[in-house]
């Protein structure tokens, strides 16, 4: 008769012993009976088996938490900083305000044997921001734009002790016409000559005509004829130190036959 044996009192399953444990044949003289014994195997696959659990055990400091790592606290910016890059932004950005859009409206007037004025205005109700008094005599300049295209140059002294002065209010300027020296132009305010000029051809967006000429007292002649000229330009911004002015075709075609420019070097 076969009988089963077990070392160990904690082993209920036959399944589980068979895995662990070896079994060997004994013989015994007395009854010729072969007896089962139960031995414990020190290689046996429940150490094997064990080394690998304990490999794969992920060590408790290694294991992967689900909480998420705190952020990291981003310095806070005082106020004091905060306001004083605005600041600099602010006077960057000032030098090249001036009152003027990218839509202006021009106008250049002047009496047939007097100088050029030329204004440049906001909208044709406001004073102008730009006025300047060209040397060149309005009969000279007619003739020029009656030639063809006319392109007028600005140039003006850059002063190293002199800052923050906008382009706009430089007091004198040399001028080209057509690449041709003609004299200084002089930046001026607007009086009450100039603005009732400038009233009296409010309502006109684009053209030219002739207005009726005063009298010169200091003279013993007449100026003439006040001629003028009216346009929409387009104002070009390309720094603190240079601005340019093109006039607008009302249909859009070809390029413009009156353009500006205003440099500072």
């Amino acid at each position: 008769m076969k009988t089963i044996t077990a070392k160990s009192p904690h082993d209920s399953s036959f399944s589980f012993s068979r895995r662990y444990f070896n079994w060997k044949k004994k013989v015994e003289d007395d009854d010729d009976n072969e007896e089962e014994i139960l031995t414990f195997s020190s290689s046996s696959h429940f150490c094997e088996e064990s080394k690998e659990a304990e490999e794969l055990r992920i060590p408790e400091a290694g294991r992967v938490s689900l909480v998420p790592p705190p952020r990291k606290k981003l310095p806070i910016v005082s106020v004091s900083k905060l306001r004083s890059a605005l600041s600099v932004f602010g006077k960057n950005t000032s030098a090249y305000r001036s009152g003027l859009g990218t839509r202006v409206v021009g106008t250049l007037f002047g009496y047939r044997r007097g100088h050029v004025h030329f204004a440049f205005q906001e909208e044709a109700k406001v004073s102008p921001a730009f006025l300047i008094q060209l040397a060149t005599p309005t009969s000279v300049l007619v003739r020029e734009m009656a030639s063809g295209l006319v392109r007028i140059a600005l140039e003006c002294e850059k002063k190293m002790g002199k800052k923050g002065v906008k382009l706009l209010d430089e007091p004198v300027w040399r001028t080209y016409c057509n690449g041709k020296k003609c004299g200084f132009a002089m930046r001026r305010e607007c009086g009450a000559d100039e603005w009732k000029v400038l009233k009296a051809v409010e309502p006109i967006s684009m053209g030219a005509g002739v207005l009726p000429g005063n009298c010169n007292d200091n003279e013993a002649g007449s100026e003439g004829e006040l001629m003028y000229m009216r346009a929409k330009f387009e104002r070009v911004v390309g720094s603190k130190d240079s601005e340019a002015f093109y006039m607008m075709n009302p249909d859009g075609s070809g390029g413009p036959e009156l353009s500006v420019y205003l440099l500072r070097v």
